[in-house]
C-alpha cells in the first residue's frame, strides 16, 4: 500500500477526517465465510452422491439466506458496539459534570502513562480539559480503548453481504453452467478464491502475499475437506 504524505496540507486533511477501523475485516470475513459455507454444501452434497440440481438449490439458498443472516448479525453486533460507545460517552459526560476534579486526575494519569510529566503534563491536562469533546474522547481511549471514530453498522452489513455473495457464488458457477466435471471445477475455483482472498488481504498486512494466500487456502481447504468427508458418510 502507498505511504501517506507528510506535508502540512496532507496531515491536516488526514487528521480532520480519520478513517477509523474501516471495513477490511467485514469484507474478509464475509468472503471467506461465503466461500466456505457454499462449498461445504457443494462438497457435502457431492460427497453424498446427490443430483447436481440439489447442489444448485441448496447453494443458492445458502448464498442468499446465510449471506443476509451474516449481514444482519454483523449489523447487530456493530450497532451494539456503537450503542456501548454512546453509553460510555454519556457516562464520561456525566462524570465530568458531577466530578470534574476526579476526571482531571484520571486525565492526568492517562497522559502520564503516555510519557508526559512536569509542566508539560500540567499544560496538557489544562488544554485538553478546556475542550469538552476532546476531553471525553481522551477518556474513552484511555479508559476503555475506544477510538474517536464511531463504527458504521449499515456499511459493515452491506460490505459483509456483498463479499459473501461475490465469493459464495463461485463454487456454484460450474453447476449453474452445467459444466462437465462440475465438482472438480468447483473445487479448483473455490481453492483459487481462498488463495486470492488471502493474497488480497496481504495488501493490508506485513506478511508476504504467498504466505497470506496459503494461510487462507489452508483454512478454507480444511473446512471444505471436512464437509466432503461428512458428506461421504451419507453416500447412498
Amino acid at each position: 500500500m502507498p505511504e501517506h504524505g507528510h506535508s502540512q496540507a496532507e496531515i491536516d486533511a488526514r487528521l480532520s477526517a480519520p478513517r477509523g477501523r474501516g471495513n477490511l475485516g467485514d469484507a474478509v470475513y464475509g468472503a471467506i465465510d461465503g466461500s466456505v459455507t457454499t462449498f461445504a454444501i457443494v462438497a457435502g452434497v457431492a460427497g453424498a452422491g446427490l443430483p447436481p440440481m440439489i447442489i444448485v438449490a441448496l447453494g443458492v439458498a445458502n448464498v442468499l439466506s446465510d449471506g443476509f443472516s451474516m449481514a444482519a448479525g454483523n449489523y447487530s453486533a456493530t450497532k451494539a458496539e456503537l450503542d456501548d460507545t454512546r453509553r460510555l460517552r454519556a457516562v464520561e459526560e456525566r462524570h465530568i459534570r458531577l466530578d470534574p476534579e476526579g476526571e482531571r486526575r484520571e486525565l492526568r494519569a492517562i497522559l502520564s502513562q503516555k510519557g508526559l510529566s512536569g509542566e508539560t503534563l500540567d499544560s496538557a491536562v489544562d488544554q485538553i480539559a478546556s475542550h469538552r469533546a476532546t476531553w471525553i474522547d481522551t477518556m474513552l481511549e484511555g479508559e476503555y480503548g475506544i477510538g474517536s471514530v464511531d463504527p458504521h453498522p449499515l456499511r459493515a452489513a452491506l460490505v459483509t453481504f456483498a463479499a459473501f455473495l461475490l465469493a459464495g457464488i463461485v463454487p456454484l458457477i460450474p453447476f449453474l453452467l452445467s459444466l462437465g466435471q462440475s465438482f472438480l471445477i468447483s473445487s479448483v475455483l473455490t481453492l483459487t478464491t481462498f488463495f486470492a482472498i488471502g493474497t488480497a488481504k496481504s495488501l493490508w498486512s506485513l506478511s508476504p502475499w504467498w504466505r497470506s494466500g496459503l494461510e487462507t487456502l489452508a483454512i478454507g481447504g480444511t473446512a471444505a475437506g471436512i464437509a466432503y468427508w461428512a458428506g461421504t458418510l451419507f453416500n447412498v
